[in-house]
């Protein structure tokens, strides 16, 4: 039983970061039910066996015609005995279908509406299309990733998507949730990721604020400007991490290096030094394989850690020691988090599970068999 035990949530599907919202809810103990548009089309993943689709891992799913009056009416009686409504379509969408915030917080003035897109409800490109990359863009994001006098690296779709866009609206309504059981009164979070990834970079805006971080990318202390901040190549072609920002875990790498300190600039932190500093790191770690620098590095407050690809990483043996990965449908997927001391979140159901069809996960919501042999009837399930 999970801490959201209880709480229950219509999820209009969509992609990407609405349903890994939906996946946390779930995974926290709430109780999410997918209305899907067509079945086989989630997340622009047609075709893609249903184990795989680990975005839908958690919850049941109803597929509906929303264009349907009868799915409408059946979704307004949901959104009834709902805590939350979570729905990602471009703003003015769900209106048109009759199930936008007001007529919803109309049948149940409770009800906290989560609301995700990129570029928000308002704003001049409130109506344009776009994807992560082009959220991330326009906050300053994108432009501060890359290596020196190198383009912009697209940092996959984890900033805009999943860390500015779900999490927040996670958090939003998780807030909202609990304001509304004093005030019990609902309210729309309106969570775009064009907010949510500009607040992710609020350190490095002060830092830019203060004159200590420059828009140069490649050329600060988290961007690997620093040669003691940053990845280098091992004897066998692959990669280790050093992140030995203070001058302690600095000091212990120079000492476990054997580096000859004459070499280096007195005072590190003088960037017409830096080049000489990451020539020597450079040479150093080309002298051992990377499994040979984990067995030496491991235990000496170095900041140290490999790069692994996805096939190493569940092998490791913290990650194994944490349980930070599982096993479900014989598919290798992280597992829940963050922990609790108490109220243990988990995997409910796996992305591929037939527990439960239409008819018993809308019959768990409150419908009657009549009432669901009227939906498949008229068209409205599919």
């Amino acid at each position: 039983m999970g801490p959201l035990s209880g709480v229950r949530i219509v999820e209009l599907g969509g992609i990407g970061p609405g349903p890994f919202a939906s996946m946390l809810f779930a995974e926290m103990g709430a109780d999410v039910l997918r209305i899907s548009r067509h079945q086989g089309e989630k997340h622009g993943m047609k075709g893609l066996d249903a184990r795989y689709r680990l975005l839908d891992r958690g919850r049941r799913s109803v597929a509906m015609d929303l264009k349907n009056p009868c799915a409408v009416d059946a979704v307004r009686k949901l959104v009834e005995g709902a805590d939350g409504v979570i729905e990602g379509f471009r703003p003015g969408v769900v209106e048109r279908l009759g199930l936008g915030p007001d007529e919803c917080l109309r049948l149940n003035p409770r009800l906290v509406y989560g609301r995700i897109t990129g570029w928000g409800q308002h704003g001049p490109l409130a109506q344009e299309p776009g994807h992560d990359i082009n959220y991330i863009a326009l906050t300053g994001v994108l432009h501060a990733i890359g290596r020196k006098d190198g383009p912009p690296v697209p940092p996959l779709n984890l900033v805009g998507d999943f860390g500015g866009g779900a999490m927040y609206l996670a958090f939003g309504m998780v807030c909202a949730l609990l304001e509304a059981r004093s005030s019990g009164k609902g309210q729309v979070v309106d969570a775009a990721m064009v907010d949510g990834a500009a607040s992710l970079m609020t350190l490095i805006y002060g830092m830019h604020a203060a004159g200590l971080w420059t828009d140069n990318r490649g050329s600060n202390r988290l961007d690997s400007g620093t040669p003691w901040y940053d990845v280098y190549e091992t004897a066998d072609g692959k990669w280790i991490s050093i992140g030995c920002n203070e001058p302690q875990f600095y000091e212990a790498l120079i000492e476990c290096l054997g580096v000859d300190r004459s070499s280096l600039p007195e005072d590190r932190h003088d960037r017409s030094g830096w080049p000489a500093i990451r020539n020597c790191f450079t040479q150093a770690f080309r002298e051992r394989t990377r499994d040979e620098w984990c067995e030496f590095m491991e235990g000496r407050e170095v900041c140290f850690a490999p790069v692994l690809s996805m096939a190493e990483a569940p092998l490791h043996p913290h990650m194994k020691a944490r349980g930070t990965f599982v096993e479900l449908d014989g598919v290798l997927q992280p597992a829940p988090a963050p922990r609790f001391s108490r109220t243990q979140p988990e995997i409910r159901r796996s992305a591929g599970s037939t527990e439960q069809g239409s008819d018993d996960a809308l019959g768990n919501w409150g419908f009657s068999a009549e009432e669901v042999a009227v939906l498949r009837t008229s068209g409205a399930l599919d």
